[in-house]
This record gives structure tokens, C-alpha cells and sequence, in this order.
């Protein structure tokens, strides 16, 4: 039997629409009027039982209840479930050969320091040396001298700095640098590694139900700002990262693929090139 629309089933989707019309914010009312018609349509189509609500409440109860000043189960559900990057698809410009943007994670800190060109991130000097070079152009292809380009990232064993307090100094593998004329940057780093996004709370509980992967694959992390250009945060990732195609963030994107290449002096060197979209008066700011 073919379950009916919730149209021809119920009106409790259209009486609450009804008694949104004198809302004070009238997105808000668009929001939720949109949130209880998919829903209502999604209870039509399953038709749960009581006991089913129940595990639904207790799972948004637990998510909540996990959250606190150093781990945001609400961001990391938002994130595993594609909402994190379909929003930030939805805000980009969509002029070919522009970097796509991804989503900027939990562990980014605004406050690092500025590096001069060439100067290494790694304050503790362990893992494989990297040297990144950027470079930051217009979708013209002019070089934006002056642009921004803050860099964070894990170490080679999965970490983040602000999530190892007490193994890494603090700032390590985090910096700022200023792009040349050139439009070329050198940042030297160590590889990073990829690493396991939490598994220990109710999040992760529902990826292992669902059978999705929980491991990310190793990048580094760049946000880019320019006068007279709309920031950008993106990754760069590993191309050769074995969970490349499972990244439960789902922000892996062809474009951002690099390649780590062997120097010969027992590091590695990728080179990236990063293209800004301009201001539009119309932009949505990021």
C-alpha cells in the first residue's frame, strides 16, 4: 500500500502554517513551516510508532547533553549529516574555476601569528617536513598581493593543537602568512595526518548504526581574505589518503585534491592554487 501525502492524511501541517501568519520573523515562520511540512511528510511515509519517537527524543537529548565548552555534538551532527557543507555549497559563488569553500571545522583559532614567507608552522619540529606552496590569484588569474592566508592543521599522529594541550606547544602548526606580488606563498608545515572524528557520543553511535565511515582523510586547512574579495575556507587534501572517497564530513571535492611529492631530501612539496571570487554587491558575506 502506496502511504498517502500528508495532504490527504492529516491537516496538521497546514493549521500550523495557518498559525504562523503573525509571526514576528517571518524566515523563522518560513523556517519552521518548511521543517513541520518535511516532517509531517516523512511520519506519512514511515509511519513510526510510539516507541520510534521516543528513540528519536532520547537521541536529540543525548546530543544535546553531550555538548559543552570543548566538544559541540549539535556542529558534529550538522556536519556528518551534509548540512554543514550544502549550506556553504549554497553560499558560494558558482563561477567555474573558483576554489569551492568547505566547512571551517572546531578547531580553527583566529589569533595565530603572522609567519614571514618560507617560515615553518611546526613550533615542535616533529613529523615530515611539507612545503606548501600557494598560490593566490583572482579568477582572472592576477595575483592578489596583500591577501591573507591562515593555515591550521593536525600533526602527523591526527592532532590538533588545541586538542593536545599537553604534547604540543600551543599554536603549533598554525600561522598566518601575507601573499607577495608574486602571488605566491611558501609555508613550510609537517604532513598531516588523517584522524577519527568523535566516536564516543551519540553522534558517532548513529554513524556506526548506519554503517558510515568515521575516519577523515588527512588536509590541511586555509582561509584566505582579501580586501575586495569574499573570504575563502576550504581544505586541501591528500589525494593518496585512503578514506579520500568516505570523508564523513563530506567535503571532499576533486578540486581540492593535491599531491604530496618527495623532494629529495626526505620531504615533501604540494603546490595549490587558490582563486578568490570578487565582491558582488549581492554577496552574502562570509
Amino acid at each position: 500500500m502506496v502511504a498517502q501525502s500528508i495532504s490527504e492524511r492529516s491537516h496538521v501541517a497546514e493549521d500550523f502554517a495557518q498559525r504562523l501568519k503573525n509571526a514576528e520573523d517571518p524566515r523563522a515562520a518560513q523556517t519552521v513551516r518548511l521543517a513541520v511540512e518535511a516532517i509531517c511528510d516523512i511520519i506519512a511515509k514511515l509511519q513510526p510508532t510510539r516507541a520510534e519517537l521516543q528513540q528519536v527524543i532520547a537521541f536529540l537529548t543525548a546530543v544535546g547533553e553531550a555538548c559543552h565548552d570543548t566538544r559541540h555534538e549539535w556542529v558534529l551532527l550538522c556536519d556528518v549529516l551534509g548540512i554543514t557543507s550544502e549550506v556553504e555549497a549554497h553560499l558560494a559563488p558558482t563561477d567555474e574555476g573558483l576554489t569551492p569553500p568547505t566547512l571551517t571545522g572546531p578547531f580553527y583559532r583566529p589569533d595565530a601569528a603572522f609567519r614571514k614567507d618560507g617560515e615553518s608552522i611546526s613550533l615542535d619540529g616533529r613529523g615530515v617536513p611539507l612545503e606548501v606552496v600557494a598560490h593566490v590569484h583572482d579568477i582572472d588569474g592576477t595575483p592578489i598581493e596583500g591577501a591573507v592566508i591562515e593555515v591550521w592543521q593536525a600533526n602527523g599522529d591526527g592532532l590538533y593543537e588545541n586538542q593536545d594541550p599537553d604534547a604540543q606547544p600551543e599554536f603549533n602548526l598554525r600561522g598566518r602568512y601575507r601573499v607577495p606580488a608574486s602571488g605566491r606563498a611558501s609555508i613550510r608545515t609537517v604532513r598531516p595526518a588523517g584522524y577519527r572524528v568523535p566516536d564516543d557520543g551519540p553522534v558517532g553511535a548513529l554513524m556506526k548504526l548506519l554503517g558510515l565511515g568515521l575516519d577523515r582523510p588527512a588536509h590541511i586547512h586555509f582561509r584566505i581574505s582579501a580586501p575586495g574579495h569574499r573570504t575563502l575556507t576550504t581544505h586541501v587534501f591528500d589525494r593518496t589518503d585512503p578514506c579520500i572517497a568516505d570523508d564523513p564530513l563530506l567535503a571532499v571535492r576533486p578540486e581540492l585534491l593535491a599531491d604530496f611529492t618527495e623532494t629529495g631530501d626526505g620531504g615533501l612539496q604540494t603546490e595549490f592554487r587558490f582563486v578568490l571570487a570578487a565582491n558582488r554587491t549581492h554577496d552574502i558575506q562570509s
